[in-house]
């Protein structure tokens, strides 16, 4: 019997760097998120950068009851429960499971790093309708995270393709 031939999958550049540089991004966004929210708790006349006016502000965002567990997890499992953390924690550990992730190059991580992907949307969507008609408000780095979850999202699908040809050439 013949030894298989182990064949090392390799992403096009534009693919390792484009997801480095997402995930990077959110992961810094996600941080930045956490440190106002932190410092609006331990000083209230605490001014954050993307706090531009009234009608533009991340930290009104962050400290509403929407920027834990996205408003749901609080009232259904209560305001004590582990999983009700500040959303850029989730955030976090997304961005970090994104990269982790993306480094695999079978179908099957892929499908996983599309749906987590689109579950990131469904997020975003719901995200976007609080801070658009309860809160009333538009925060800079909201929105700036929902742009690094559609580009994320359209990055998984390209590599799908990528990976899905290179399994058809393997197959041959």
């Amino acid at each position: 019997m013949a030894p298989t031939r182990q064949h090392k999958v390799v992403m096009p550049i534009w693919h390792r760097l484009s997801r480095v540089f997402l995930c990077l991004a959110g992961v810094i966004l996600s941080l930045y998120a956490l440190y106002v929210e932190n410092m609006k708790e331990i000083n209230n006349a605490y001014t954050a950068l993307c706090d531009i006016n009234e009608q533009v502000s991340c930290s009104k965002v962050f400290t509403s009851k929407y920027g834990r567990g996205f408003g749901i997890v609080g009232p259904i499992l209560g305001e004590d429960s582990p999983l009700n953390v500040p959303n850029s924690l989730f955030g976090i550990l997304f961005y970090f499971l994104q990269f982790v992730l993306g480094q695999r190059h079978t179908v099957n991580a892929v499908w996983s790093l599309i749906i987590m992907s689109v579950l990131s949307l469904i997020g975003c969507v719901y995200l976007a309708y609080i801070l658009t008609f309860v809160l009333h408000d538009a925060c800079v780095v909201c929105v700036t995270t929902y742009i690094v979850n559609i580009l994320l999202f359209i990055v998984n699908v390209l590599k799908l393709n990528v990976v899905k040809s290179i399994a058809v050439k393997k197959s041959k």
